[in-house]
């Protein structure tokens, strides 16, 4: 390969920025502002959990089987175009159906199917940096390619917030696809591909199998930390009872819509319980993925499956913090769903400023105090900014919402760059593309673990105390922020353990 210029970098990683810009504002704004349009208030959280769960689920299968069939194409358009331009047309069309939809069920469908969409652009894009930039060149193609994933998060804050905050929702979601349709012409048009000359013997299916091991995994996991934590916090509120004097009691008046604590008991049934599941689900998630995928080299190899046990702790927690701002700031300042629509916008901009700056130095830093130690610095950094969190939950204060918002950006800068550099040193060099393939159960899985059973825990306590499920959830995410950090002890970079 020859050296590219910096326009070749540019266009290579420019889909991404729509793509993420897509990703954000869907999640951040469009998803939560109609679910609460459409969903009883007592169930916004548990719905929209639902919602974002079940669309990892497809994300999980079909990016993977995506980039796979891109692999062995012999179009003459190239490997990775084609399934850019379908995937981008197929947003297009489903982002249109999110706006037309007129409940919960139309909502969930539209979501589901561009989910499907998308990740048939995301699995072969990531494809692009191997294809098309020469090895001593990928560490600034890789840089390039950060930037353009973090930059939405402000960009969405200050345009797409902006619209829906002013009752714009249509326009919104037409910036949306706009975006993303103009970076997919171009990189259509600017990035220059070599057709494969015939299709390769590489089988299909045993990477896919490996993938619905991951995917067994995560079901494994969640099937654990549900019985787990049901266990768990069984015996915490029997203990409960006793020290108050309170019957373990729930409202099962309302069955099948809502089943709800009425006393103390019950509450802390719900909340330890949904806080062990979370942990249990995680680390059982993980190794069960783990041996599914890798067999007796998870074993052999632990100190990368303890990796990806820090990665998804991590993960969990601020992915689902991000995803449930919208309904928290509706809560504790009385908002409208237009008004909580700009102030997310603000805040994730803001985060996202100090996110992207950390981003950029977490790289020089890493270098420097380490890669492991900076991972656990910023666990450490993320769980003091989720309980500061917490002080907001009864005396709200935006100010201090910034102050949290902004260590916790700045721990998940440090952590994205870090942590990545750290799974790269701990796979072996000839099989690395086997062993970070595995990461995906990370990634998938932070939404399905943290939103699944958070979205669930925070409904119920809310109903028995307003504020209770935020207070409790924010609890989980900062104790899975600080376990981050701890399992830390069991990795081992210079080991083959």
């Amino acid at each position: 390969m020859k050296p590219l210029r910096w326009y070749n970098h540019l266009s290579i990683n420019l889909f991404w920025l729509g793509l993420n810009i897509r990703n954000t504002a869907l999640g951040s704004i469009f998803m939560p502002y109609l679910v609460q349009l459409f969903t009883p208030a007592a169930q916004i959280n548990t719905r929209l959990g639902l919602m974002r769960a079940a669309g990892l689920v497809i994300a999980m299968l079909v990016q993977p089987a995506a980039g796979l069939m891109s692999d062995r194409s012999t179009s003459r358009f190239g490997r990775r175009r084609p399934y850019i331009l379908a995937g981008a047309l197929g947003d297009l069309l489903f982002l249109a159906a999110i706006a037309l939809s007129w409940n919960y069920g139309s909502l969930l469908i539209a979501v589901l199917l561009i989910q499907f969409t998308s990740n048939i652009s995301h699995g072969p894009l990531q494809g692009l940096i191997p294809d098309l930039v020469p090895e001593d060149q990928r560490g600034r193609a890789s840089a390039i390619k950060s930037v353009m994933e973090l930059l939405p998060i402000i960009l969405v804050g200050i345009t797409i917030a902006r619209l829906v905050e002013a009752g714009h929702l249509d326009w919104a979601i037409f910036a949306t696809g706009a975006s993303l349709l103009v970076v997919a012409i171009i990189t259509v048009v600017s990035v220059k591909e070599t057709p494969l000359a015939e299709k390769p013997s590489t089988p299909f299916w045993p990477p896919m199998l490996r993938v619905l091991g991951m995917l067994a995994g995560i079901v494994v996991g969640g099937i654990a930390g549900l019985l787990g934590g049901g266990l768990l916090g069984g015996v915490t509120g029997l203990i409960t009872s006793a020290v108050t004097g309170q019957p373990t009691a729930w409202d099962l008046s309302a069955y099948p819509s809502a089943i709800y604590p009425t006393t103390l008991p019950a509450a802390v049934v719900i909340g330890v319980g949904g806080g062990v599941a979370m942990i249990v689900a995680v680390v059982v998630g993980v190794w069960a993925g783990a041996l599914a995928t890798l067999g007796g080299d998870a074993r052999r190899r632990s100190s990368f499956t303890w990796w990806i046990v820090n990665r998804l702790m991590f993960l969990a927690a601020a992915t689902s913090l991000q995803g449930s701002i919208f309904f928290f700031l509706m809560y504790a300042f009385k908002l409208t769903d237009k008004a909580a629509s700009g102030l997310t916008g603000t805040l994730t901009s803001v985060i996202g400023v100090f996110i992207l700056v950390a981003a950029l130095a977490s790289g020089w830093l890493a270098d420097r105090i380490g890669r492991k130690l900076l991972c656990g610095l910023s666990g450490i950094a993320s769980a003091a900014g989720g309980f500061l969190l917490l002080s907001t939950i009864w005396l709200p204060s935006l100010p201090m919402i910034y102050v949290a918002g902004t260590i916790i950006g700045l721990g998940t800068g440090l952590f994205m760059t870090a942590n990545w550099a750290l799974g790269t040193d701990l796979v072996p060099p000839q099989e690395a593309g086997r062993y970070l393939g595995v990461s995906n159960l990370a990634g998938a899985g932070a939404g399905i673990v943290g939103a699944g059973i958070g979205g669930f825990v925070a409904d119920l306590l809310n109903m028995y105390k307003p504020g209770l499920g935020y207070f409790a959830i924010f609890a989980c995410y900062a104790v899975l922020f600080l376990l981050s950090t701890l399992v830390l002890v069991r990795v081992r970079p210079h080991s083959s353990q």
